[in-house]
C-alpha cells in the first residue's frame, strides 16, 4: 500500500498542532484616512502595541482615547476600510537589534531593503527604551574626532555628547555628519545613520559614500523614506536609537545621525492633526517637547559599572531664513548639549563647511578634547570672530594701517585652513599640525588657493613622523613635539606647485560672511 506524502505532511502538522482554547481581543476600524486609523473596542490595548489588521498589515497604537484608539500604520493599508477587524498582539513595538545589523540597509522594523537577505539578528529591543537614570551616566571626557578643524578645534563633540547640526536648507548639514561617520573608519565607533522623510536619491548618496570611502561593515543605515507610511517615519528615530543602545549597554561605542529632526516633528504634527489632538504653537501638538526629550536623552556615557559605553547623538534640524528661534529649533537647542549652525552667507561664499562660530557652541567643548589640540587651539574662535566682523566693515574702507591689514591677512588663512572638501576627513595630528603652523607663521607664504592641495599632501607626512605618534593622547605639546610637527608643514609646503596668480574679486562681488 502507498502512502501519500502529502497526506503525510497533513498529518504530522495536525499532530503538532497545540489545541486548546485561545484569547483573543478583536476590534474594528471605525475610521481611517492618511495612514492612520480609529479603532474601537480594544480597551486593553497598551500604548505603543502593535496591532494586526485584516489584511495582513500591522499598526502600533499612537494615542489612547475615552471611546477608541488611534494607531499609526507600519504597513501600507490597501486593503481596509471601516468595519475591519483588528487584534491585539499583546506586544509593544520592537525591532531586531545586534550585530547582523551592521553593513546593512533596513527600514525601522529591521527589514532589509538592500536585496541582501533576511538580516538574521537573534535579539530584539523595545522601540521606545528608558533613558539610563542619572546613577548610570558618567563625565563625558572623550572625543569624538569628525575629521573637521572647525569642529574638532573649535567645538570638540564628546563620547556620550548630543551635538545639533542646524541651518537652513542646503548649507551642508548632512555632509558634516556624514564627514564625521566617515572619520570613524579607524576607530570603535559603530555608526548608525537614520534617514527620516528624505528623498531616496540623497540617502542612497549616503550609502555609497560610507562604502566607498568609510567603515560600511560597522555603519546600519535605517531609512524611513518620504515615500513611506507616517508610522513608519515616527518611528523610526525610535528604533535606531534601540539598535545603538545595543552597541552602548556592551560596553561599545555608537554614534548616531537623525536627518533629520525636523521631518520628524511635521509627521508628529500630522498624525496629531489627523488624530484630532489640540493644536498648540505653529499647530504642534504639546508634547512635541517631550517626543524629541525622551529621544534623546537615550544617548549618554555610562559608568564603568555599566561597561563605560557611549552613545553619540548627531540630530539635524532645518531652520527657514536664519530663523533660530522658531518652536522646533528651540526645543532641539534646549534639549541638546550644544550646537553647530550652519550660514547660507557662508556657504555661497564658499566656505565649507560653512560653520557659523559666532553662534555655534559645544557645552562640553575642551573636556571631551584631545589635550594636544586644546592646548595649541587657543585664540582661534576669537580671532575668526574678530576676522569676519572686520571682513564685513573691511568693504567700506577705513582700513589703511599695516596692523589691520595683517589681522585680515590672519583671518583669510584661518579661514582657508577651517575649510575643507567634502569626504576629505584630517587626522588629530595632521590638524595639530597646521594650528601649530598657523601660529609660528609658515603658513604665511602658502597661497589660499593651494590650502586644499597642503592638507592633502601633508596627511602622510605626519602618519610617518614617529615624533608626533603620540600627539592624540599626550597632555601637551612640548616644544621638540611642535618643532617636528612645523617641520612636516615645511615639507609639505616645499612639495607643492608653484601658484599661479588668479584674478582677485571685484569688491562687489567679494561674499559677505
Amino acid at each position: 500500500m502507498t502512502t501519500d506524502p502529502g497526506l503525510e505532511t497533513l498529518k504530522a502538522r495536525v499532530a503538532s498542532a497545540t489545541l486548546g482554547p485561545e484569547a483573543r481581543e478583536t476590534g474594528a476600524v471605525t475610521e481611517i484616512a492618511d495612514g492612520l486609523a480609529h479603532v474601537s473596542g480594544l480597551s486593553g490595548a497598551r500604548l505603543g502595541e502593535v496591532l494586526h489588521f485584516c489584511d495582513g498589515a500591522r499598526g502600533f497604537v499612537l494615542n489612547l482615547g475615552e471611546r477608541d484608539l488611534q494607531a499609526a500604520f507600519l504597513d501600507p493599508a490597501t486593503g481596509i476600510e471601516a468595519g475591519s477587524a483588528v487584534t491585539r498582539t499583546g506586544q509593544l513595538a520592537s525591532v531586531p537589534v545586534g550585530k547582523a545589523l551592521q553593513g546593512r540597509v533596513v527600514d525601522p522594523m529591521g527589514r532589509p531593503l538592500d536585496d541582501l537577505g533576511p538580516v538574521g539578528a537573534s535579539d530584539t529591543a523595545l522601540a521606545e527604551g528608558d533613558a539610563p537614570p542619572i546613577i548610570d551616566r558618567d563625565f563625558v571626557t572623550q572625543p569624538v574626532e569628525t575629521g573637521l578643524l572647525v569642529i574638532d578645534a573649535l567645538f570638540a563633540i564628546g563620547r556620550g555628547q548630543r551635538e545639533l547640526i542646524i541651518g537652513e536648507r542646503g548649507t551642508g548639514k548632512t555632509s558634516i555628519a556624514v564627514d564625521a561617520i566617515l572619520n570613524q573608519k579607524h576607530s570603535d565607533i559603530v555608526c548608525i545613520y537614520v534617514a527620516i522623510g528624505q528623498r531616496t536619491t540623497a540617502v542612497r548618496r549616503v550609502i555609497e559614500a560610507v562604502r566607498e570611502k568609510g567603515a560600511f561593515d560597522r555603519t546600519i543605515f535605517v531609512v524611513a523614506p518620504a515615500t513611506s507610511e507616517p508610522g513608519l517615519r515616527w518611528l523610526a528615530p525610535f528604533a535606531a536609537t534601540s539598535m545603538a543602545e545595543w552597541v552602548r549597554d556592551r560596553g561599545g561605542h555608537a554614534l548616531i545621525v537623525y536627518d533629520d529632526l525636523s521631518k520628524h516633528a511635521a509627521v508628529h504634527r500630522e498624525l496629531a492633526l489627523l488624530s484630532r489632538q489640540p493644536p498648540g504653537r505653529e499647530a504642534y501638538p504639546g508634547d512635541i517637547f517631550y517626543l524629541h526629550a525622551r529621544l534623546l536623552e537615550r544617548s549618554a556615557k555610562l559608568s564603568q559599572a555599566r561597561g563605560a559605553g557611549s552613545l553619540t547623538a548627531l540630530p539635524i534640524a532645518e531652520i527657514e531664513a536664519g530663523n533660530l528661534s522658531a518652536y522646533i529649533p528651540t526645543n532641539l537647542i534646549s534639549i541638546s548639549d550644544g550646537q553647530i549652525v550652519t550660514s547660507a552667507a557662508l556657504f555661497a561664499g564658499n566656505q565649507r563647511p560653512a560653520v557659523d562660530v559666532g553662534l555655534s557652541v559645544s557645552r562640553v567643548g575642551g573636556k571631551a578634547q584631545a589635550p594636544a589640540l586644546r592646548s595649541i587651539a587657543g585664540r582661534l574662535r576669537l580671532d575668526y570672530a574678530q576676522y569676519l566682523e572686520m571682513k564685513m566693515f573691511s568693504r567700506f574702507g577705513g582700513f589703511g594701517d599695516e596692523a589691520m591689514k595683517k589681522r585680515l591677512d590672519r583671518g583669510e588663512r584661518i579661514g582657508a585652513l577651517l575649510a575643507q572638501e567634502r569626504y576629505a576627513p584630517l587626522s588629530t595630528t595632521a590638524q595639530v599640525a597646521l594650528l601649530a603652523a598657523l601660529t609660528d607663521g609658515a603658513l604665511e607664504s602658502v597661497a589660499l588657493r593651494q590650502f586644499p592641495a597642503l592638507k592633502a599632501a601633508l596627511g602622510p607626512l605626519v602618519a610617518a613622523e614617529p615624533r608626533l605618534a603620540a600627539l592624540r593622547t599626550a597632555p601637551r605639546v612640548d616644544d621638540a613635539t611642535r618643532a617636528a610637527a612645523i617641520a612636516c608643514v615645511k615639507t609639505a609646503i616645499a612639495r607643492l606647485p608653484a601658484a599661479k596668480p588668479g584674478p582677485k574679486p571685484h569688491p562687489e562681488q567679494a561674499p559677505v560672511a
